[in-house]
């Protein structure tokens, strides 16, 4: 009999097949934006500067399978990575899942809906401002704290 539980309930992220672990992507956009850490704390603050790849209505990459290419640091999210990532949003399916929690009902494997994601107020959608259009030196003008955040 198969389990009635959705897969991402029922297998590690590791057991996850390619399609599975992307679909996890809720599509918010924030881990496309620029983070500055505090040399003598630590502590890393997020901006609302978004990488130059980053569609800011969509909320997705505009050249999603050359990314790596086009984008010096980009980094690349890997289930065996997952627990290292903890510079993700609180609010990300794949540090929710990798800390052993659950999608929350404002996700689109959830909802059923893409745009959950935008009308819970997760999103960037048209709240960020591109790399090329700010000097790097500037960042710090730019921090933010996003819901979910707090």
């Amino acid at each position: 009999m198969v389990s009635q539980r959705p897969f991402w309930q029922r297998k590690s992220l590791a057991e996850m097949t390619d399609s599975e672990w992307e679909s996890l992507c809720d599509g918010c956009g924030r881990c496309c934006l620029h983070r500055l850490q505090d040399e003598e704390t630590g502590e890393v603050a997020t901006t609302c500067v978004s990488c130059k790849l980053l569609d800011s209505h969509s909320c997705r990459c505009t050249d999603y399978p050359n990314r790596m290419q086009q984008v010096p640091g980009c980094t690349q999210l890997t289930p065996q990575r997952a627990v290292e990532f903890t510079w993700l949003p609180a609010t990300c399916a794949y540090r929710i899942l990798a800390a052993g929690g659950d999608l929350p009902e404002w996700h689109p494997l959830v909802s059923g809906d893409p745009e959950s994601v935008h009308r819970a107020g997760i999103s960037v959608r048209d709240k960020v401002i591109s790399e090329t259009d700010v000097d790097v030196e500037d960042y710090e003008e730019f921090i933010v704290t996003w819901v979910g955040e707090e």
